[in-house]
């Protein structure tokens, strides 16, 4: 139900989100979609994906940027396209690099954490967003590692962080920088 001040009621007490927010939360979800599109294959696929994360994240804030990629991995978790070379399906989440899709959820509640904790000043903004992909190699890292154990057979650490982290780390700090960048342009154009 909407008000006049573009507000949805909720029946439970907290924060209410406002229209804007909704759109913002749905381009964030999609950016993030097309973004991982964009893809060169690998046993992980390098993909803008993580840029598009971090800029989410930059741009809308914790909350919003947060509640932006619980979207997209819900619309992916539907069957929705939206992973890696068009896939969708809770298959994908639960394959071997599903751990590094999830880990962008907590790399956002690291994000809201930091927010809270120091408020969002640019040095903050990147060592949560450093600290996020951190736990996010290291969640997808184990995930993997559980799957591919399960299914495979035994595999060692510095195997699959060969295969699914050291590759990924220069372009996922050349990402993250160009996504800071980018957020304190577009920043300023939007509340």
């Amino acid at each position: 139900m909407k008000n006049d001040s573009n507000e949805v009621k909720t029946t439970q007490p907290g924060p209410r989100i406002k229209t804007i927010d909704l759109v913002y939360i749905s381009i964030g979800a999609a950016l993030i979609a097309i973004c991982s599109w964009i893809s060169i294959p690998t046993a992980v696929p390098f993909t803008l994906q993580t840029f598009a994360v971090f800029a989410v994240l930059s741009i809308l804030g914790g909350r919003r940027g947060t509640i932006s990629v619980a979207v997209y991995i819900l619309m992916g978790a539907v069957g929705l396209p939206v992973f890696a070379g068009f896939k969708g399906g809770i298959g994908v989440l639960f394959g071997n690099t599903g751990g590094y899709i999830l880990g962008f959820l907590l790399t956002g509640l690291i994000y809201i954490l930091f927010q809270k904790l120091f408020g969002q000043k640019d040095l903050t903004d990147i060592i949560a967003l450093i600290l996020g992909l951190i736990v996010c190699y290291a969640f997808g890292t184990a995930w993997f590692m559980h799957l591919y154990l399960k299914n495979t057979g035994e595999v060692g650490l510095m195997t699959v962080l060969s295969w699914c982290v050291f590759p990924f780390i220069i372009p996922d700090l050349i990402k993250l920088a160009l996504a800071f960048i980018i957020s304190r342009r577009v920043r300023g154009v939007i509340k």
